[in-house]
């Protein structure tokens, strides 16, 4: 099994819950834009304490990066996390993931998963190659949304925020319904992009579906 150990070379808040942890990058590591892999904490009783976090750094970039919701409550190893400082050891193991850019479409994501997508948006932006994508980006409140100031940049008026538990001016309000996919969807050969909770993936998923979306062009996460 593959394993590379990095240090930590800066960790510090996105929002208030979501941190962005910068580490070292192995030698010929590789990875594309889109695509994941499980890391464990290097601590006495974390090593076999494996989450899934997506690359938002680009591949050819001399180093790592990963936006990571952090969950308190639950008192797991994301919650550890907050303990981390740099220097402290990760352990990353095989790189792995499903999502890829195919082509122009419409981005859904519903919280820390715009990840896969931020990646995304950061490789073409590079290239001069953003065009006309479109993201959905789902949140409970606007104090949740994710590195908002970026993602504007790359999108400006294409970028449609949803507020779940706030209502607010210029915001969609409630869930991603049929009603404002229909608004957004892409033209014949476009594709949608997905990534958020399982609820969430699952009930957008049958609207798109139903709304006339070929299977093949969505591009999502295999559970």
């Amino acid at each position: 099994m593959e394993k590379h150990f990095v240090k930590i070379r800066a960790i510090d808040h996105v929002t208030h819950d979501t941190l962005r942890v910068v580490t070292e990058k192995p030698e010929n590591y590789q990875f594309k834009p889109g695509q994941a892999t499980e890391i464990a904490i290097n601590k006495n009783g974390w090593h076999n304490e494996r989450r899934p976090f997506t690359f938002t750094s680009l591949p050819g970039q001399d180093h790592l990066e990963f936006i990571i919701k952090t969950y308190p409550e639950h008192d797991g190893a994301t919650d550890k996390l907050l303990d981390m400082r740099p220097g402290d050891e990760l352990i990353l193991h095989e790189v792995f993931g499903d999502i890829r850019y195919k082509g122009e479409g419409l981005f859904i994501a519903g919280g820390a998963g715009m990840t896969p997508f931020l990646c995304i948006l950061r490789d073409l932006g590079e290239k001069g190659q953003v065009g006309r994508n479109k993201m959905i980006f789902a949140n409970k409140t606007d104090a949740d949304i994710i590195l908002k100031e970026e993602l504007e940049y790359f999108l400006g008026d294409n970028l449609v925020h949803v507020l779940s538990d706030e209502k607010k001016e210029g915001y969609e309000y409630g869930l991603v319904t049929s009603e404002l996919l229909v608004k957004h969807l892409p033209g014949e050969g476009g594709y949608v992009y997905l990534c958020g909770p399982p609820p969430m993936m699952k009930a957008v998923e049958e609207d798109l579906l139903k709304l006339g979306l070929p299977k093949s062009r969505l591009v999502r996460e295999a559970w």
